[in-house]
């Protein structure tokens, strides 16, 4: 069973998680873009949005984003995209991640620790809760919070692994122009009730930037 099949009350059973919806942030962070993601998004992302697919909202809106954090931090963080992040079939923690975020300079193998899991959305974020999936259906908004938290437990997992034992891991859903964050420490998954805007960008890369400190 990978990622993908996860719902939020198998997440929530098999790994014994609580579950609660709570507010992230009282002052928001704010860490400033270069010139050249601002005007790419002012072309990229009306597009993106326009088209709605989850494959061009990676590309044009996502990706982007990730790589000037990434830039922005002097490279001292490591971005993996559409990698192999299995972590323990057994358990069903295998799969790939959309994106994933380490606090490691490796480029190309990923190594501890992981710190933040980045799931792409395609539709609305708060479409879905509590209604069951039906065959062929868009994912709904708890499914893609039910994989991005399974993501975070198999991080988590690889870190004590890897004898690096990161207090908390972060996670996010996106549509590219709405965002939402959770974070797991220890068996407590937090799910930040507020949707944030892609507008303005400095706050999304902000955000991050706390994730990372964090």
């Amino acid at each position: 069973m990978p990622y993908s099949s996860f719902t939020l009350a198998q997440v929530k059973q098999q790994f014994d998680l609580r579950v609660v919806m709570d507010i992230f942030f009282t002052d928001l962070p704010s860490l400033m873009p270069g010139e050249w993601l601002i005007n790419l998004l002012k072309k990229s992302a009306p597009l993106a949005a326009a088209l709605g697919t989850e494959k061009v909202r990676s590309e044009l809106i996502i990706a982007p984003l990730l790589f000037e954090f990434r830039e922005l931090l002097d490279c001292q963080v490591s971005l993996f995209s559409g990698s192999d992040f299995s972590i323990d079939a057994e358990l069903g923690l295998n799969g790939v991640c959309d994106f994933l975020l380490t606090r490691s300079t490796s480029e190309f193998i990923i190594e501890a620790p992981a710190i933040i899991v980045i799931e792409a959305k395609k539709g609305e974020l708060n479409a879905g809760w509590g209604q069951p999936a039906t065959q062929g259906s868009e994912e709904t908004s708890e499914q893609s919070v039910a994989v991005c938290a399974a993501e975070m437990v198999a991080a988590q997992k690889f870190n004590s692994t890897n004898d690096q034992n990161i207090n908390t891991i972060y996670g996010c859903i996106s549509t590219g122009t709405r965002w939402q964050f959770l974070k797991l420490t220890g068996k407590d998954l937090t799910i930040d009730v507020t949707e944030y805007s892609l507008d303005p960008v400095d706050r999304i890369l902000g955000i991050f930037k706390w994730m990372v400190d964090g």
